[in-house]
């Protein structure tokens, strides 16, 4: 069938979208409530949803809430994001297995490729599989699990009408709203009246599901009801961040007295790099059975907060809390622009959340902007 622009279909329709994707062999991934946070599960259909949660997140807290709404997608980003799946936190590489005494050989670990569709998307978890993509995919090297683990999914975004005290990637420009081929299907939740979805493919694998499901034409008052929503949402982000001139605003404060006056909060312990949706910095371990038969080399997600990460020769390169927080923040914000034409930052505010201090990067950034010296940076800054 000829789809128009947008569609509308029904939270029955919408529950019988779980089960085509199911049937289409799909593991089908999206919120469920677990460990007291929401985050990614697999949906056997809509009673898995979070329906009637919401969230409440603010520097260092996270807590669930009950909604009235009947929204199912109530809430902001939990801790997990997709990243988990497409870069496992622990990824086996190899395995050298001894022949006899004097010889071995060396088996690569095989890497299954799964089809997945993540649905319950947010905008900003899109922009992160964006910069991901870069990172891994469209650069002089090809990470190759990563491109197995990336090459069959399906992604069904929702957008967000419910940010969180911690968002702010209306200030990133990932959200709240998707662009319309940001995914294979875009949905935005809309709760006036009937309990219904505005969708729109951004694919022509969404176009092709979306016809199997036999939507109906969106009407006037549903895209109005989207804007209504999206210029809601965008007023009550939690957070703001001035990317104005950032790039240059950090890389010329390196000597600020603001680095040292968050590292005496920091406690070094790389929770936002793990829950960071775009960080995609590793490490090499390597293990050995007992009877020295076997050896195993796995790569791990690591993180720039470690002293280890950076050791070099008799010391580590970065040896204070001053300087591995200002690595981070720069790289993530000035840096990676450099490398990879983009901000590494998404402003899913899951690193304000999740830090056990509620170290905030959007107040770190606003304090250099106050007090801007644009110092000259001495050889060997950052030591």
């Amino acid at each position: 069938m000829s789809l128009p622009t947008a569609v509308t279909i029904g939270a029955p329709v919408f529950a019988r979208l779980l089960e085509v994707l199911r049937e289409d062999g799909y593991t089908v991934l999206g919120p469920t409530v677990r460990d007291e946070v929401v985050g990614y599960g697999e949906l056997t259909g809509v009673d898995d949803l979070p329906n009637g949660v919401g969230d409440v997140q603010e520097p260092g807290r996270y807590r669930l809430a009950q909604r009235d709404d009947g929204r199912w997608f109530g809430f902001a980003v939990g801790p997990s994001a997709p990243k988990r799946q497409l870069f496992p936190p622990r990824q086996p590489l190899w395995q050298a297995v001894a022949d006899g005494d004097a010889t071995f050989h060396v088996e690569e670990a095989a890497v299954e490729p799964a089809r997945i569709a993540f649905v319950g998307i947010r905008p900003c978890e899109l922009a992160a599989i964006r910069i991901q993509d870069r990172v891994f995919l469209q650069g002089p090297y090809v990470d190759r699990i990563y491109a197995v683990n990336r090459a069959d999914v399906l992604l069904v975004a929702v957008e967000c009408a419910s940010p969180a005290g911690t968002c702010f990637c209306a200030s990133m420009g990932t959200g709240p709203g998707a662009d319309d081929d940001a995914a294979d299907l875009v949905l935005t939740e809309l709760v006036e009246g009937e309990h219904r979805f505005l969708v729109r493919s951004g694919t022509p694998a969404g176009a092709e599901l979306l016809a199997r499901l036999e939507p109906r034409p969106a009407d006037e008052h549903d895209h109005d009801e989207r804007e209504r929503q999206l210029a809601d949402a965008t007023t009550r982000m939690g957070r703001h961040l001035d990317t104005d001139g950032l790039h240059d605003l950090l890389l010329g404060n390196l000597e600020h007295p603001r680095w040292e006056e968050v590292a005496e909060r920091c406690l070094d312990c790389g929770n936002c790099t793990l829950v960071c949706p775009t960080c995609f910095c590793t490490t090499m371990e390597d293990t050995t059975d007992l009877t020295g038969g076997s050896a195993r080399r796995d790569r791990r997600w690591d993180s720039c907060f470690g002293l280890e990460f950076t050791h070099a020769g008799p010391a580590s390169v970065r040896s204070s809390t001053r300087a591995r927080y200002r690595q981070w923040m720069t790289h993530k914000l000035a840096t990676w622009i450099d490398q990879f034409d983009s901000s590494g930052c998404v402003g899913c505010g899951r690193c304000i959340t999740w830090c056990p201090v509620g170290i905030d990067i959007t107040e770190e950034a606003a304090a250099i902007r106050a007090s801007d010296g644009r110092e000259a940076v001495p050889t060997g800054a950052g030591r």
